[in-house]
């Protein structure tokens, strides 16, 4: 079928045609295909593949108006009879019969050669022939052939362009195979290319560009870097192209030189094909680049987007090449001469199309459904900051296989992330190599280790130094900012929300006209959320919300109702304030009935039944008011959110069989998490639907299921949205991946069969579940072309903690510190990180504390407990690296009362020196202010805790100062009995000491920033 619907389009397009063009001219086409190895894209082969799938060779094919003759050998012609059409029979689409003719090995084929003459002869003139005049096959078959239609006189016309322009559309099997090729090119890159790049810059190998393409080629033979795709129907399209070092050619014609890989721009090229049809992908990975190499690269990202938006259905190829050429004259002029002389090519079966160039002449259309493979980049640009030779010079290239859309811009196929933070690897080393070969050349090879110790221990700092000097600078600029905030802020008031006045009845005609309020008994109107009560004879309505509680008791033959409301100076519930309206009226703080138990004569009821009942109902009423009240409550303050845009495409990313934290309903469900247009939907067995939207995604999280016995999606969102009648900021996807629960009975074998086969399939599964959530990521990513980025935590950074009740892995991500795979979640986003403090750091303490403090000093800050001490040094490094700043104390401190104090006073508590009070070796507050400031006492090895430890120097101590002294060069050459005697003296010292310290301790608890009075440091 398939054969018929393309020889159907190619007789239409082709020798039915009548124009100007090649085939107006040609009377009969000719395709003949020899045997020759060393031929990989021949347009003659790819129309063979196009039609039939599979290469005939030793395959002459005749197309004649009228008739089709296809001359192979006896097994070929078996298989081509399955597509033959008998004679006299043509196939209503307008393909003519087809006949066959087996190929004679012993004899000249003379009489095939002449009945398939005869048949070019009664073709429309029968005088000129539609050939590849580029494909020449060896052999003296094909020779014999040719010599026949040059003796015949026949006039020979190229007609590659014309049936490349008709290849050049593919259809959706095509489209989905070349898809595929782009995805196995994508894997291989990441998970081998790139990865094997890091490793070579981070051990600083040595490894030739030959050397590394081929063994990108042996990769393709593991099906692990193939995205389970069969090896055996992938191949190379070419050799990988690797450069570096100031040698670049950005062509695909070049082949990797044997020079070694120089840690700057890195250049590849690779191309796979999967099942015959091409695929391509460029980038340039960066060591260490300088910054006009990062714009350089930045706005090569921008001329792609830019190539990208031209190319669509309708478009000349000229125009789409202008276009760009222009965009880069007007944005940077001086890069225009650097520009690569063409942007890209057709591809399908054969890699390169050479008549479907993106160049500045291409007069043809682009049409929806090519596939072209985009290749752009700079040449011969200048690092001005470059030493050595192969530094000078360097080059960026980068390219993807797109597919050509109607009104779109072209759809990229190779997803590779490409922004800068993706390609830069930026090592950390501060030119140690540069000063090693300097010092090489000052010194020669034999003096080279000894100058090179001397320097480290005489100039070189430690990595507690850096960070010391680090957090000072952080020090300034969190309270220059901190101040320069809240100085902003300042006219911003506070509104305080006042308890809302609820009334009864608007007039008196509302009012019931009920029995029981004539006969004076205590009435409830659940219409209005009102108990009517007599009150000195009167009905007084008194609503819901005005009753704090009410109690029931029998004492003897009495019963009591005692009910207690709502006033000036009860407390109203967490968080709600104690603000009335008019908090100077007159309020009636409880009321209490009672009745009795004993019925009299003539009465219909036991009086006390009222009591009673009144008691239940207004329990009931009172419980119905609050759980409204509660979803009003969650209600508040949530933002509108714009309406979810379906994509009715089948073909969006899905991901299946999840459950959802917090749950919809009481039970937990399964359901589908689909990507749309703008925004996520996640779909439950029953029906129910939860959006959430990309724009209201503050961190999008990946938790994968290493270490772990679930595998997460986590969404923590800008603004909250509800769903199960509560308001969410973190919304999870999960599924699990092995038993949490395990059966300890069932283990009585070490190595069960049965167990180790469970844990097989357990590995795989992991596996299985991983790529799934990956290949979801990947989509979505592409789809919202990387404005939603999901971030996978660093666990080798993590550390133990309890944000909450109990202890968990926290672990950071590029933007924040979170832990997504224990309920309830914890995520802190970096950027709202003001400071951050350790509480209880003191060396006899297994644990401490951490306080994060917000620049928003409204918000309460965060505590997580039980740190272990041994990631101290660890988080010190991380807080560092994150330009965050940290400081340390021995106390817990009274952060509600300090925040307070900042809030309510912020510009005297940055004249009296800011966040500084909490830091040991302030200038503001030395450390000997031991009365005042207890968090601030620290233990220095090098200091004694009076006002000494304020000099960070070894030297100039007194003699008199016992603790000075130790650790000196005067301890050597004392006798036993002198350090017998000092040990004495230290062992009551340090007991002085510690008694000293536990009578500060006593005088209170430090729970905010010293007041305005300094003491000065004396120099």
């Amino acid at each position: 079928y398939i054969f018929t619907v393309k020889l159907c389009l190619y007789y239409k397009t082709h020798l039915k045609k009548k124009g100007e063009d090649e085939f107006g001219k040609v009377d009969a086409m000719v395709v003949s295909v020899g045997v020759d190895e060393e031929i990989v894209y021949a347009k003659s082969t790819a129309l063979q593949t196009w039609l039939f799938g599979y290469e005939l060779t030793d395959t002459i094919m005749v197309f004649c108006e009228s008739k089709i003759i296809f001359l192979a050998s006896k097994k070929k012609v078996e298989f081509l009879k399955q597509v033959a059409v008998t004679k006299g029979n043509e196939n209503a689409n307008g393909v003519p019969p087809i006949t066959l003719l087996v190929r004679e090995k012993n004899e000249s084929n003379k009489a095939n050669f002449e009945k398939m003459m005869e048949a070019i002869r009664a073709s429309k003139e029968g005088k000129t022939v539609g050939v590849f005049s580029k494909d020449k096959f060896p052999g003296e078959y094909m020779k014999s052939w040719n010599d026949m239609i040059t003796a015949e006189g026949l006039e020979k016309v190229d007609i590659s362009a014309v049936v490349a322009y008709t290849m050049a559309v593919k259809e959706d099997g095509e489209l989905a195979l070349m898809k595929k090729a782009a995805a196995v090119t994508s894997e291989v890159y990441s998970k081998f290319f790139k990865e094997r790049v890091m490793e070579i810059v981070d051990a600083d190998e040595k490894v030739r560009h030959s050397k590394l393409a081929e063994s990108v080629e042996k990769a393709i033979e593991e099906k692990k870097y193939l995205g389970g795709a069969d090896p055996s129907t992938v191949e190379m399209c070419y050799p990988p192209i690797i450069q570096s070092g100031g040698n670049y050619s950005l062509k695909f014609s070049v082949v990797s030189d044997k020079n070694h890989m120089h840690f700057g721009a890195i250049t590849c090229a690779m191309g796979i094909r999967y099942k015959s049809y091409c695929s391509n992908l460029v980038r340039t990975l960066m060591v260490d680049p300088p910054q006009e190499m990062q714009d350089n690269y930045s706005f090569l990202l921008q001329v792609e987007e830019e190539l990208l938006k031209e190319l669509k259905h309708g478009v000349k190829i000229c125009d789409a090449y202008n276009a760009v050429l222009n965009y880069v004259k007007k944005e940077k002029p001086d890069l225009a001469a650097k520009l690569t002389k063409n942007l890209g090519f057709a591809m399908g079966i054969e890699f390169r199309e050479g008549s479907l160039v993106l160049n500045s002449k291409n007069q043809y259309k682009l049409k929806k459904g090519m596939v072209l493979s985009i290749s752009l980049g700079f040449a011969d640009l200048v690092n001005k900051e470059g030493k050595k030779e192969e530094q000078k010079k360097y080059a960026l290239f980068i390219g993807d296989s797109v597919q050509i859309n109607e009104d779109d811009p072209a759809t990229v196929l190779t997803p590779v992330k490409k922004k800068l933070k993706n390609v830069g690897i930026f090592l950390k080393e501060e030119d140690e190599e540069e000063d090693a070969d300097d010092a090489e050349e000052l010194l020669g090879k034999g003096a080279r280790g000894q100058a090179l110790l001397q320097d480290r221990t005489r100039n070189e700092m430690t990595a507690e130094e850096k960070r010391r000097a680090h957090q000072k600078e952080l020090a300034n600029q969190v309270n220059e900012e901190a101040k320069r905030r809240l100085t902003e802020q300042k006219g911003e008031q506070q509104v305080q929300k006042s308890r809302k006045s609820n009334v009864s009845y608007k007039n008196g005609s509302q009012m019931p006209r009920e029995k029981d309020i004539r006969d004076m008994k205590i009435f409830i109107d659940k219409k209005y959320e009102t108990v009517v009560m007599p009150v000195f004879g009167i009905a007084t309505p008194f609503h819901i919300a005005t009753i704090k509680n009410i109690s029931s008791s029998v004492e003897g033959d009495w019963t009591y109702l005692r009910i207690n409301f709502y006033v000036p100076g009860s407390s109203l519930g967490r968080n709600e304030g104690n603000i009335f309206p008019n908090p100077d009226a007159t309020f009636v703080k409880e009321i209490t009935y009672r009745a009795s138990n004993l019925k009299a004569p003539g009465d219909p009821t036991v009086p006390s039944t009222n009591l009673q009942n009144a008691f239940r109902i207004i329990k009931e009423v009172q419980k119905r008011y609050k759980t409204r009240e509660a979803e009003e409550k969650e209600k508040e303050g949530i933002v509108k959110q714009d309406s979810l845009v379906i994509n009715l495409n089948r073909s969006n990313p899905k991901l299946k069989d999840l459950y959802i934290r917090p749950n919809i309903a009481q039970k937990r469900m399964q359901g589908s998490l689909e990507a749309h247009t703008n925004g996520f939907r996640f779909t439950s067995v029953r029906g129910d639907k939860v959006d959430i939207l990309y724009n209201n995604i503050k961190h999008s999280l990946f938790q994968p299921c290493d270490g772990e016995m679930i595998i997460v999606l986590h969404f923590h969102l800008k603004n909250a949205i509800m769903f199960g009648k509560k308001r969410h900021t973190d919304v999870q996807f999960y599924t699990e991946v092995g038993e949490i629960t395990t059966d300890l009975g069932k283990h009585q074998h070490m190595h069960d069969r049965d167990d180790l086969y469970a844990e097989q399939m357990e590995r795989e599964m992991r596996h299985k579940l991983k790529s799934a959530f990956k290949n979801f990521i990947e989509k979505v990513e592409t789809l919202t072309k990387e404005e939603l980025e999901f971030e996978v935590p660093f666990r080798d950074l993590g550390f133990q903690g309890a944000p909450y009740r109990s202890t968990c892995l926290l672990q950071p991500t590029s933007s924040s510190l979170c832990n997504t795979t224990e309920w309830p979640p914890f995520v802190v986003t970096l950027d709202e990180v003001e400071l951050v403090h350790f509480e209880r750091v003191q060396f006899h303490l297994k644990n401490f504390d951490v306080v994060i403090v917000y620049k928003d000093y409204s918000k309460k800050v965060t505590m997580i407990n039980a740190v272990p001490v041994n990631s101290l040094d660890p988080i010190k490094e991380w807080l560092n690296s994150c330009d965050i700043k940290y400081t340390e104390g021995v106390q817990s401190l009274n952060w509600t009362k300090i925040m307070k104090t900042i809030v309510d006073d912020p510009e005297g508590f940055f004249e009296q020196g800011g966040w500084s009070f909490l830091d040991p070796e302030s200038e503001g507050e030395g450390a000997e202010d031991d009365s005042e400031s207890g968090e601030d006492e620290t233990f220095n090895p090098s200091a004694d805790e009076s006002e000494a430890e304020e000099e960070d120097s070894d030297e100039d101590y007194d003699s008199e100062n016992y603790s000075a002294s130790l650790g000196s060069e005067e301890e050597s050459g004392k006798d036993w009995d002198e350090l017998e005697e000092e040990a004495r003296k230290e062992s009551h010292y340090e007991d002085a000491e510690e008694t000293s310290s536990a009578n500060r301790k006593r005088k209170g608890r430090s729970s905010g920033p010293p007041p305005s009075s300094k003491k000065k440091r004396r120099h």
